[in-house]
């Protein structure tokens, strides 16, 4: 993934957290081109979470600063997702 998401492309980013909530095993996420995701954006990776089955997680690599800020403060308690820095 690489670039924003924002209003223009919401909905390219939910259709591939859509493909994510539909594989067997943990997701890795590398997030280190992408520059700024809006709070609908990471709402709509907090859902994905939130419909992942037990024991799987979404894994963020170097996701931008503001959304490792927006998930722990609107999702403090989402145990499916793990950032690494």
């Amino acid at each position: 993934m690489a670039g924003e998401v924002g209003l223009s492309t919401l909905p390219a980013w939910r259709q591939a957290l859509e493909q994510v909530v539909r594989e067997d095993e943990d997701v890795y996420l590398e997030l280190s081109s992408v520059t700024f995701v809006d709070v609908a954006g990471a709402g709509a990776l907090a859902d994905a979470a939130g419909r992942l089955t037990e024991g799987r997680r979404l894994v963020l690599h170097r996701p931008p600063a503001a959304l490792r800020r927006v998930l722990e403060m609107l999702w403090p308690d989402l145990t499916e997702i793990e950032v690494c820095a």
